[in-house]
């Protein structure tokens, strides 16, 4: 059998592994498993409503997974996504506030500079990050998890503090910006269609990064071994910080994205979870570049999808964390114990 149909085998026996335990726990948990990926995926894409809202929770992912393909390049776990994304969103809603809509500027570059304030954000934040692993020897996961709690912290205490609205403090965010700052929304639809166009050229831009630049073969190197590397010159250091760097300004600029082109406001927990899932959107990929926006596109569809489980079925919205989760931790045992191959010596 030819190299590539036995890749194909073997993905397709762990997908029908992964998607046959999956059914199974949804058996368990007492729901009719058909009739509810039925309706997630009809929740997701059955409507133009609904795929509206699917761009919406695509886009992020799509940034973050990129993101995140910088940062596993040089075997990095940045879980401090989520804390970028907030202080992304944090950034661009300082400028925007801050923005005169008939100031004089010329169209858009209120919107370019906050969209560009959200990237510097949560690369500033990726870098301390960044920094803390190369010069205190404290692992980014650590640090990540800290500081996605210190950028809630930063969110909740400017809403409720200096950014709340005239004359009381709320949890449904501060005030929402001139329409003249939001990003463009083609036919008066409810999002922005800029932001998927962005996560796909910054996608592209990754991906070219990886695979076509000396940067990225660096970044391959240091993975690999971070002693040889640094032997021929590579400078490990700067290149874990270059790779935060990169990885927390895509990041960054998902949350600005979701300030100026969706709520059009900084709301509580507006990272939404999309760091931690672009996380497992990478995992299913396995690092491949080129499987990554399938995954992002599954988990938009799950994750808009199971507001549909209330209203349909009478089942917690929660069973679609349920469903990722058993889904990718299947896949990955389904990988380990796949079957030989035919031909192949046990």
């Amino acid at each position: 059998m030819s190299g590539r149909a036995t890749v194909l085998l073997r993905a397709a026996y762990a997908l029908a592994a992964a998607l046959g335990v999956t059914l199974a726990i949804v058996v368990a948990t007492g729901a009719p498993p058909f009739a509810t990926l039925a309706v997630m995926a009809q929740g997701g894409l059955g409507s133009e409503a609904a795929i509206l809202r699917t761009l919406a929770a695509f886009t992020p992912l799509l940034l973050c997974g990129a993101a995140l393909c910088v940062t596993f390049a040089a075997n990095l776990w940045n879980i401090g996504v989520e804390g970028q994304i907030t202080l992304g969103a944090i950034f661009a809603q300082g400028v925007l506030r801050a923005a005169d809509p008939a100031g004089g500027l010329p169209q858009g570059l209120d919107m370019a500079l906050g969209l560009g304030a959200a990237a510097l954000g949560g690369m500033l934040w990726s870098l301390l990050a960044g920094v803390l692993r190369t010069h205190g020897r404290v692992h980014e996961i650590f640090s990540g998890l800290g500081l996605n709690f210190v950028a809630m912290g930063i969110s909740l205490w400017l809403i409720l503090g200096p950014w709340k609205r005239p004359g009381m403090a709320s949890m449904s965010g501060t005030e929402p910006l001139d329409a003249a700052l939001w990003l463009p929304a083609l036919g008066g639809r409810p999002m922005s269609l800029v932001g998927p166009i962005l996560a796909v050229v910054a996608f592209a831009a990754v991906a070219w990064l990886l695979t076509r630049t000396f940067f990225g073969l660096t970044l391959a190197a240091v993975r690999q071994n971070a002693l040889a590397a640094t032997r021929l010159g590579l400078r490990p250091k700067m290149r874990i910080l270059a790779a935060m760097a990169i990885c927390g300004a895509l990041a960054g600029l998902a949350g600005g994205i979701l300030v100026a082109g969706l709520y059009h406001r900084l709301i509580p927990s507006i990272s939404g979870n999309y760091g931690y899932t672009a996380i497992l959107a990478v995992l299913l990929a396995s690092g491949s570049l080129w499987a990554l926006p399938a995954a992002c596109l599954f988990f938009a569809v799950l994750t808009v999808g199971s507001v549909q489980l209330p209203l349909s079925l009478s089942l917690d919205s929660s069973l679609a964390g349920v469903i990722q989760g058993v889904f990718v931790l299947t896949l990955f045992a389904a990988r380990r114990l796949r079957p030989a191959s035919p031909g192949r010596e046990r």
